[in-house]
């Protein structure tokens, strides 16, 4: 069978889409912005890159429909509608179903009985009920818990009031139109088992639904998902064991890293209680990332704890070399690929079970409860008092990165075919 895929942005580089082109299977690919060949000397002749990340060379000889002057002119006079990131997304996904439909009628000699069209949520309906109704398959992939994370966020916030800069609005046509997607799709694809849970809540079939993690790859050209060639092609990696100290003191204490959105539905709040616990405690900690909560709770938080915001790839990759420990207390999580990014750098990682599944617990890292600043506290005081856990955890991080390769993605999207036309 052949493939049309589409999607909306650069989620995971375009990685569904490289996969199946590698394998001879992807038709067409749709998407909003392409910086195809006319955008790409463009930024050549100027010495600038046009659209950033908007384009892959794996792409480049592929068959891709893109809606660029549509997509600019939206972005700048969205109006009303942007206001509401939520609303927006709405009115983005359909405007960008219906173009792809648009595209698919004008498509000839093509079997569309031998035909998997893959989307992301909230740009899947409409080419999926066209494709349906004339005999092809669909797949939608569900890239978070949808409703089930908003009415978790918002209990959080009537927890935590004050602590959110504002209120999660998310308007009922826009869990309506994913509810709409998942019923007309052959299968719903999730990255975890937290999500397809999460889903079956809100009624989806078991039989529908399938887990496909996510992809990984190092985007610094230094890091490999092999784990032999990491000590020989990154500095801080050739020497994890040595460089980890004996015992963390006041002249060099654990460095723990939280790297993200800090927001409620991270966590970040559970996080400043923990280091509140540990304040007494050879330990600091970076949080990195755009700050979701008021300035008052950032300053609330103790003298341990520094807000960095958001910072550019070079100062993520500083972050990640000199820390010791990556922390992740999510309270819901599609996947949270940093899971693997931080591991790609040797990290081990305190986590909870509410994300994708990449942590084995006491062997690459942690895994205690969401919402408990105690476990979570508990659980930084054992790397404390037992640094060559830490040295332990840090070497087996290498081969879990291996498991989340493009090739066993290519796999996973194969089995799925297989299974459509067992159908």
């Amino acid at each position: 069978m052949k493939w049309i895929c589409s999607q909306i942005g650069a989620r995971e580089h375009y990685a569904v889409p490289r996969v199946l082109h590698r394998a001879g299977k992807l038709s067409r690919f749709y998407t909003d912005l392409w910086a195809g060949t006319m955008w790409q000397t463009l930024g050549t002749l100027s010495g600038r890159s046009v659209f950033g990340t908007r384009f892959h060379k794996e792409l480049a000889d592929a068959k891709v429909t893109s809606f660029d002057v549509t997509t600019v002119i939206d972005s700048v006079f969205g109006g009303e509608v942007k206001k509401n990131p939520y609303n927006w997304f709405h009115y983005v996904g359909k405007d960008f179903g219906t173009r792809i439909v648009e595209s698919l009628q004008r498509q000839k000699k093509i079997n569309w009985k031998e035909t998997i069209f893959f989307g992301y949520d909230t740009g899947f309906f409409e080419p999926a009920q066209w494709i349906n109704q004339r005999g092809g398959k669909t797949i939608v992939c569900q890239m978070d818990p949808s409703r089930f994370e908003v009415e978790l966020v918002r209990e959080e916030g009537r927890r935590w009031p004050g602590l959110a800069k504002k209120p999660l609005d998310v308007p009922e046509n826009y869990f309506k139109r994913r509810e709409a997607e998942w019923a007309i799709a052959d299968l719903v694809m999730v990255n975890s088992e937290w999500s397809k849970h999460a889903l079956m809540k809100q009624g989806v079939s078991e039989r529908k639904l399938v887990v496909v993690p996510l992809a990984f790859e190092a985007r610094n050209p230094r890091l490999s998902t092999l784990a032999p060639r990491l000590s020989t092609l990154d500095p801080r990696l050739d020497s994890v064991t040595s460089s980890r100290p004996l015992t963390f003191d006041s002249r060099r204490k654990l460095r723990v890293l939280f790297l993200g959105q800090v927001i409620l539905r991270k966590g970040i709040q559970y996080l400043i209680e923990a280091a509140r616990m540990l304040e007494n405690e050879s330990v600091h900690f970076d949080v990195v990332g755009r700050i979701g909560i008021s300035e008052k709770g950032v300053k609330a938080a103790p003298k341990s704890m520094a807000f960095h915001g958001p910072v550019n790839r070079d100062r993520t990759e500083e972050f990640y070399r000199n820390a010791d420990l990556f922390v992740l207390p999510t309270l819901s999580d599609g996947f949270a690929l940093t899971q693997l990014e931080a591991m790609a750098h040797g990290l081990p990682l305190i986590t909870t079970p509410n994300c994708g599944d990449v942590v084995t617990d006491g062997i690459d890292g942690l895994i205690v409860p969401a919402s408990d600043p105690n476990a979570l506290a508990e659980a930084i005081q054992l790397i404390l008092q037992d640094p060559d856990q830490l040295r332990s955890m840090s070497e087996a991080t290498h081969t879990k990165v291996e498991q989340f390769s493009l090739g066993r993605l290519g796999q996973n999207l194969a089995a799925l075919e297989q299974r459509l036309i067992a159908s």
